[in-house]
């Protein structure tokens, strides 16, 4: 598909829904870049093929893919590409896969990726799927199976999208904060455990405060006890 020129496709070849688990981290064939505007172009293969999802896709239409950590945090052309993506698409949910889902093929984190085409990308719903408990890693005999998402279901609110909440699975980013990232989408759950674990910078620079002040009184207490 990423052989013939962007403007090759007609009318006539757009498509209504798009699932696509496209290859990353592959090597494109000489000339393929020439077949994409000059300002997209890019050696990424999973980025060529996001461009091409958008480009044929129908006004309505719906896609979800798989895309790679490293596309959602890229930028440079990565970062025009999902510029151009959040223009033209709805990106209304993106699901964080658990660690290690391709395995043994592929190591890198993956997420699902889901716009629709015809209006722009307000904010994004983010859902964290993490590994099953007693589960270390997913190997060929115990691949992510049907019913791990089972809750993602649950919470996505049907064909509407209704009643989703924030939870320590899901959170919401607005456009505003996508933008002013320069479209970095690598999202954490702010949450979950790890957010707890994790604390922001300015509670970390009032706990550096603290111990200044800390230590500061300490000092003045030694002076006096050599002063004496």
């Amino acid at each position: 598909m990423l052989s013939y020129p962007l403007t090759s496709y007609e009318p006539k070849d757009r498509v209504d829904i798009i699932a696509a688990n496209p290859p990353f981290g592959g090597v494109v064939a000489d000339g393929t870049q020439a077949n994409f505007p000059s300002d997209l172009r890019t050696g990424d293969t999973a980025l060529l093929f996001l461009i091409l999802f958008v480009h044929i896709l129908k006004s309505g239409g719906r896609a979800g893919i798989v895309l790679p950590d490293g596309v959602l945090f890229g930028d440079n052309k990565a970062a025009k590409i999902k510029e151009k993506l959040l223009t033209e698409c709805n990106v209304h949910t993106i699901v964080r896969l658990p660690q290690g889902v391709f395995n043994p093929y592929a190591g890198v984190n993956t997420n699902l990726v889901f716009f629709e085409k015809g209006k722009p990308t307000e904010e994004v719903w983010y859902y964290e799927m993490k590994l099953p408990e007693g589960v270390r890693q997913y190997t060929k005999g115990r691949p992510i199976t049907d019913a791990e998402f089972e809750p993602v279901k649950e919470w996505w609110g049907g064909p509407a999208r209704t009643g989703r909440a924030p939870s320590d699975r899901a959170w919401l980013v607005p456009h505003a904060l996508i933008r002013a990232r320069n479209y970095n989408l690598d999202f954490k759950n702010p949450n979950g455990a790890a957010a707890a674990e994790h604390k922001t910078p300015a509670v970390l620079v009032g706990e550096i405060e603290g111990k200044e002040k800390e230590i500061a009184a300490l000092l003045e207490q030694v002076k006096a006890s050599l002063a004496n």
